[in-house]
C-alpha cells in the first residue's frame, strides 16, 4: 500500500446546493463599468466559481467608492444578466463597521443584512456571515439576530469569518440550525488555522471552510517577501505538476481533508483561468508537508 497517496478531499456543499473548489472574491469589484464587472462574473461562473463572496464593508478600498459599493456593483451586474442570479451561491458579510469596528448586535445585524439585500438587488442571500467577532455582543444575541433573517426567509444560511474556535463554537451553542461556513486565512504562508483547531473544528462539524487570501495577497505569485525555499518548493512541484505556481499554491489550501473553498478575487480572467488548473492538482503528503517546512523554515518534527 503506498504511504504517499495523492490527497483527495471530498465535495463542498453550501445552502442545499454544491460549490466549486475555488470561489470568487468581490473585494476588488470596483469597476464602475457594469458590462466589464459582468463579463467577468460570467466567466468565473462559466469556470466552476459559482460560489460568489462580498461584503458590505468592501469598497472601501482597491479603488472602491465606499461603503457598499461592491455590493452595489455585483447588484448592478445581477440586474444586467437576468438568469445568472439562479447560477450563483450568493454571500455577504456584515459586522464591520468603520471607526467603531465591529457590531453584532441583533439590531445592526438585521439592520445591515437588509441593507446588503438592497445594494444587492436580491429577496434573498445565500449565505449570510459575521465578517468579524464582536466580543461585546453575547453569542445568544448574534444568534437571534441570525435565527430572525433565516425565519423570515430572507438568509438560507449563516456563518462566521475569522472567529476563534472558542468564538465559533460559543455562537453555535445559542444557535439552533448548524453554521455552515467558517472564513480563516490559509495559504501556504499563513499556516494559523492549521494548527489553531479551526481546521479540525471544520473536520468534526462538517462546517465548510472559505479560505481567503490563499495567494497571500498576491506575494505567492510574485515572490515578494516569500522565503526562497518556499518558492524554490512551490516552483519545483509545479513544474512536476505541469501547472503555475500560483495554480499549486492554491491546491495546497484544497488538499486538506475538510475540503476547503480558495476565494480568489483577481479581476484577470486569464490569471482565474489559469487557478483553475489547482483543482486538477492532487498533492501527496510529501509535496504539502514539503511546503510546510519550508515555509516555517524549520523541518517539521
Amino acid at each position: 500500500m503506498s504511504v504517499d497517496a495523492p490527497l483527495n478531499p471530498g465535495s463542498r456543499s453550501i445552502a442545499g446546493r454544491e460549490v466549486g473548489a475555488l470561489a470568487f472574491g468581490c473585494w476588488r469589484l470596483t469597476d464602475s463599468d457594469t458590462g466589464r464587472c459582468a463579463e467577468l462574473v460570467e466567466t468565473v461562473v462559466d469556470l466552476g466559481m459559482n460560489l460568489v463572496d462580498n461584503a458590505d464593508v468592501y469598497g472601501l478600498d482597491w479603488g472602491g467608492r465606499g461603503f457598499g459599493t461592491c455590493e452595489e456593483t455585483l447588484g448592478e451586474v445581477l440586474r444586467s444578466r437576468p438568469g445568472l442570479r439562479d447560477r450563483i451561491v450568493l454571500a455577504t458579510k456584515g459586522g464591520i463597521v468603520p471607526g467603531v469596528p465591529y457590531v453584532s448586535s441583533r439590531a445592526y445585524l438585521i439592520e445591515a443584512c437588509e441593507a446588503s439585500l438592497r445594494r444587492l438587488g436580491v429577496d434573498v442571500i445565500d449565505l449570510y456571515q459575521i465578517h468579524r467577532p464582536d466580543p461585546f455582543t453575547h453569542p445568544a444575541e448574534v444568534a437571534d439576530a441570525l435565527m430572525s433573517l433565516i425565519t423570515r426567509g430572507v438568509v438560507k444560511a449563516v456563518g462566521v469569518s475569522n472567529h476563534t474556535v472558542a468564538q465559533t463554537r460559543a455562537l453555535q451553542e445559542h444557535l439552533p440550525v448548524r453554521l455552515a461556513t467558517t472564513q480563516p486565512e490559509l495559504s501556504v504562508m499563513t499556516l494559523d488555522s492549521l494548527r489553531d483547531g479551526t481546521l479540525d473544528l471544520c473536520t468534526e462539524t462538517g462546517v465548510v471552510p472559505l479560505a481567503w487570501s490563499p495567494l497571500a495577497g498576491g506575494r505567492v505569485a510574485t515572490g515578494d517577501g516569500v522565503r526562497p525555499e518556499l518558492i524554490n518548493a512551490l516552483d519545483a512541484i509545479a513544474s512536476a505538476h505541469g501547472v503555475s505556481r500560483a495554480a499549486v499554491a492554491v491546491a495546497f489550501v484544497l488538499a486538506h481533508p475538510s475540503a476547503p473553498i480558495a476565494i480568489v478575487g483577481s479581476q484577470n480572467a486569464q490569471r482565474l483561468a489559469d487557478l483553475v488548473a489547482a483543482t486538477s492538482v492532487k498533492l501527496t503528503r510529501a509535496e504539502v508537508y514539503r511546503f510546510i517546512e519550508a515555509s516555517d523554515g524549520r523541518p517539521l518534527p
